[in-house]
C-alpha cells in the first residue's frame, strides 16, 4: 500500500492490501478490519470493527462504514451508503460507470433489443398497451424474453441502503423488471460495466451468465420482478469478486 499518513488510526491486526491509499485522518476503528487492493479511503472516514473495503472501492471524505463495502463501490454519509461504482476499466478511475439513458430509445419500435455493450446483457424494450381502462405491458416467451423462465423471484420492501444481488451465476441466465418504483442495475463483465436504471414495468434487463449483477438505489415502493432461466443451485453461484474474476481467467 501507500505510506501509512501519521494521523491515521490503523491498528496491527488490519488486513491492508496492495495498492492502498489512504487519505489524512483515517480511523480504522476495530479488530477484524480488511482493505482489499487497490482501494481508496478519503480524509477523515472512519472503517467500523470487521468491516471489509472490497478490491478497488472508494470511501469518500468523512464516510462512517458500518457495513462491508462491495468491489469497485462508491460510498459516502454516515452511515456509508452505496452511491455509485467506478469503473476501473477506464483511465484515470472514473467515478461512475456508463449510465444508460433509457429514454434515449423512445423512438424505437417496441419490442426492441438493445446491447448494453456488457458481455451479451441487453436493454429490452417492452410493449406497452394504453387506454381508458389502464396499462398493460407483455412480453412472450422466448420470442420477446431471451429464455424460458424455470423460476422467478420478487425483490420488495427493501431499505435504501440495502444491496442486493451482488454474485455472478456460472449457469443461469435472469430477466429483470421493475414492476412499480424503481431500483439500480449494476451488469459487470470483468472489463466493461454499466448501469440501468429500471422504473418502468414496460422495460426489461436480460443479464446472462458470467456477468456480476448488483442492484441499489431501490426505491421505497419498488417491486422487482426476476425470472431466472433455471431452479435455484447453489453451486452455480459466484459470492466474490476476487472468484468472479478467477473464474472469467479459467474460461478465457
Amino acid at each position: 500500500m501507500n505510506g501509512i499518513p501519521a494521523d491515521c488510526v490503523v491498528p496491527e491486526s488490519a488486513e491492508i492490501g496492495p495498492g492502498v491509499t489512504l487519505g489524512p485522518r483515517v480511523v480504522l476503528a476495530g479488530e477484524g478490519i480488511v482493505v482489499r487492493s487497490g482501494a481508496r479511503l478519503d480524509a477523515a472516514c472512519v472503517i467500523g470493527e470487521g468491516v471489509t473495503i472490497g478490491q478497488g472501492a472508494w470511501v469518500r471524505p468523512g464516510a462512517v462504514v458500518l457495513r462491508s463495502v462491495p468491489p469497485n463501490a462508491i460510498v459516502e454519509g454516515n452511515p456509508a451508503q452505496v452511491v455509485g461504482y467506478l469503473n476501473v476499466a477506464e483511465a484515470g478511475r472514473r467515478p461512475d460507470p456508463r449510465h444508460v439513458d433509457t429514454a434515449s430509445f423512445g423512438h424505437l419500435p417496441r419490442p426492441a433489443r438493445v446491447s448494453l455493450g456488457v458481455g451479451d446483457s441487453a436493454l429490452y424494450l417492452m410493449r406497452r398497451i394504453a387506454d381508458s381502462r389502464g396499462g398493460l405491458t407483455v412480453g412472450e416467451v422466448p420470442t420477446e424474453v431471451p429464455f424460458t423462465p424455470a423460476r422467478y423471484f420478487a425483490v420488495f420492501d427493501v431499505p435504501s441502503m440495502e444491496l442486493r444481488g451482488e454474485h455472478a451465476h456460472r449457469q443461469c441466465q435472469q430477466f429483470l423488471i421493475c414492476l412499480h418504483g424503481s431500483c439500480r442495475v449494476l451488469l459487470d463483465d470483468g472489463r466493461a460495466r454499466c448501469e440501468v436504471t429500471l422504473d418502468r414495468p414496460d422495460l426489461g434487463v436480460f443479464m446472462p451468465q458470467m456477468i456480476w449483477g448488483t442492484q441499489y438505489r431501490y426505491s421505497a415502493d419498488a417491486v422487482l420482478l426476476v425470472f431466472a432461466s433455471r431452479t435455484y443451485e447453489a453451486e452455480d453461484y459466484l459470492r466474490t469478486y476476487d472468484a468472479f474474476l478467477a473464474e472469467l481467467a479459467l474460461a478465457g
